[in-house]
């Protein structure tokens, strides 16, 4: 007895260090299932993850054995074992069925000769499995697909702390960019603006002084300060189209993305459609997204030609840049893609980067967002 017991501990501790390894694994492959899924369904399906506590194995199994998670994954690997496969199956075997039948009826898949009548009915069967097939292949795959979003839909409660985190970060980002904008804001004013109007102040003192001994030298200083006034305009209005510029306020997202398009090197197309303009902050952030987006590809892309799309789908204001240059975009690279994500994160918004090395590069960001008007806007332009 003493023996049993001992051999089956050490059977149980092997299966309890083996789950350190497999659940990882098995997570993966469960998330290919998801993707796959929420490909066929067309709708987004949020993963459900494995929580890691950095602690020895022992410790992070025991761990995982109280997640919700872990179960989860278990049941689909059970499900996607048996009536998952059963599902693929039935879906991949009445077109099979089909050429099965139609070749009996030819005595293609047999070696003597039937009558001619079972024939005919062989190849009716197989004719009448196809409809069947092209309808109930569908539903098969779909009640697979449904039954696996069920089975691995993410506990609601680690979603919203996920969502918490997601969003404590993206605050504490946006924080630390309102800081570094400020700074930015007061070094462009004190270099900038400050300097020309201390010169201006000075100017004008010795004009002043000068009026009655040297009208000429006078007349000279008071032209410098003119030209000095004009120039810390032209800083200032710098610094104000650094924090929302006013084509933006004047023309909208549309607009002022067009006008950015026929302002850099290569051709740029515009083609938009909005339902009327969202918010201020949200559309200055899409705004210069947009323009951080164009800087890159004139940087860095050595592309021919660009391309912008904007469109507003399920209350979501989506933004997509492409170009056809040389691709290998990514967002640890210092192309300034970064700060982009993070500006968008504080309104809960993403980006998805596809560049594969040789091209094209399509970065595509989305917000959600209301309207504030019904109006819709529809442009197409080439800058």
């Amino acid at each position: 007895a003493g023996a049993s017991l001992i051999v089956g501990l050490s059977v149980v501790g092997l299966g309890v260090l083996l789950v350190r390894p497999f659940a990882p694994a098995l997570a993966g492959f469960a998330g290919v299932h998801r993707r796959m899924a929420a490909s066929f369904l067309g709708r987004d399906l949020p993963e459900a993850r494995l929580t890691r506590t950095g602690a020895g194995p022992w410790r992070q199994v025991i761990a995982w054995f109280g997640q919700r998670t872990f179960w989860q994954l278990v049941l689909w690997l059970l499900f996607a074992a048996t009536g998952g496969l059963a599902l693929s199956a039935l879906a991949a075997g009445l077109p099979f069925g089909t050429i099965a039948l139609v070749a009996t009826a030819f005595g293609l898949w047999s070696s003597g000769e039937a009558p001619l009548w079972v024939s005919l009915l062989l190849f009716a069967l197989g004719i009448g499995l196809a409809p069947l097939w092209w309808y109930y292949g569908d539903v098969f795959m779909r009640l697979r697909t449904h039954t696996e979003a069920a089975i691995l839909r993410p506990d609601p409660n680690a979603v919203l702390e996920q969502r918490v985190a997601d969003l404590t970060a993206s605050r504490a980002d946006t924080v630390d960019h309102s800081a570094a904008e400020l700074r930015r804001i007061e070094r462009d004013l004190h270099d900038g603006a400050q300097a020309r109007l201390v010169s201006l102040g000075m100017n004008l003192g010795m004009a002043a002084d000068l009026l009655d001994r040297d009208p000429e030298l006078a007349r000279q200083l008071l032209q410098e300060a003119r030209h000095a006034t004009g120039a810390a305009l032209g800083d200032l209005r710098s610094v104000v189209r650094g924090i929302h510029p006013p084509v933006l306020a004047d023309r909208g997202l549309i607009g002022a993305v067009q006008a950015l398009a026929l302002d850099l090197p290569l051709p740029v197309t515009v083609d938009a459609a909005l339902p009327g303009r969202p918010a201020a902050p949200v559309e200055s952030a899409a705004y210069f997204a947009v323009a951080e987006c164009l800087a890159n590809v004139v940087k860095h892309a050595g592309a021919q030609t660009a391309w912008v799309v904007i469109a507003a789908p399920k209350n979501r204001l989506r933004l997509q840049v492409g170009d056809d240059g040389r691709g290998g975009v990514r967002l640890d690279r210092g192309t300034g893609l970064a700060g982009i994500a993070r500006r968008l994160g504080a309104f809960d918004g993403t980006m998805d980067i596809s560049s594969p090395d040789g091209g094209p590069t399509v970065v595509t960001m989305e917000v959600p967002c209301e309207w504030s008007s019904p109006r819709t806007t529809l442009s197409s332009g080439t800058g």
